[in-house]
């Protein structure tokens, strides 16, 4: 099932299209709704979007606009599907450069919605067949680029210089993260920090407070408290485990 974004400026319309078609049908589902460009690309930068259908005379930021802004993105992009009324079809064909491949009259009839979509649906298909395989290996690519950079940053390190390097907008790599670790930036972040805490604290001359600073905790009590939370005992108790073990 593809998500898709219906995007117009009047709540009609808008409502019209997302409820009054068998989109399951097709296999699409309206995941949201949005009533200018800039709510668009707000919504399309935190959730999973396949398509976006917009209206293209809209206050703030209008659909063409929108097509624009969508064809900048970094990765994988929504399709466009643009709908037009007849003295703005020029419009329509001026966002070919944008690489909208889609543009429908309106009002649109049942069929002409029914065939466009079913268009859509098949390039989509061979779309995502193609590159789901190169896909995932890129992101893989990309969480061990995460768990790489924790390993180098953990003192100091932020998911916001991190999408920087990687040229992901921040929203984009947290989601990915989650989906591919079922763990935050901030989890593999500390979990970098413990493990590296342990390695010191193997030190029989390091100081507990000289630790949390090397891990990235200005104050100790929140060193300690983040050590017991991961390892179960505090920092002082695992030296001291250490000790007997040796």
């Amino acid at each position: 099932m593809y998500e898709m974004l219906v995007v117009d400026d009047e709540a009609g319309p808008r409502d019209t299209l997302s409820t009054c078609f068998p989109w399951s049908d097709l296999g699409f589902h309206v995941c949201g709704q949005a009533q200018n460009g800039k709510e668009a690309l707000d919504y399309i930068e935190e959730h999973v979007v396949h398509v976006v259908f917009t209206d293209i005379c809209m206050p703030v930021l209008d659909g063409l606009a929108l097509a624009r802004e969508i064809s900048q993105r970094k990765g994988r992009r929504p399709m466009v599907v643009l709908l037009s009324a007849y003295g703005e079809f020029k419009f329509a064909q001026e966002a070919i450069k944008y690489g909208v491949k889609y543009y429908i009259l309106k009002p649109p009839s049942f069929e002409e919605l029914r065939e466009l979509f079913r268009k859509l649906k098949s390039d989509l298909d061979r779309i995502y067949g193609k590159e789901d395989e190169q896909e995932h290996g890129h992101e893989d690519k990309i969480i061990a680029a995460v768990y790489k950079y924790c390993g180098g940053h953990y003192r100091d390190g932020s998911l916001t210089e991190l999408s920087a390097q990687l040229f992901l907008s921040s929203s984009y790599l947290s989601q990915l993260i989650r989906q591919k670790t079922d763990k935050t930036f901030t989890d593999i972040l500390n979990e970098t920090r413990m493990k590296q805490a342990a390695v010191l604290l193997q030190d029989p001359d390091a100081k507990i407070y000289y630790i949390s600073q090397m891990v990235g905790y200005q104050n100790p009590n929140n060193f300690t408290r983040a050590f017991k939370n991961f390892y179960g005992v505090s920092p002082s108790e695992y030296k001291e485990g250490l000790k007997t073990d040796e």
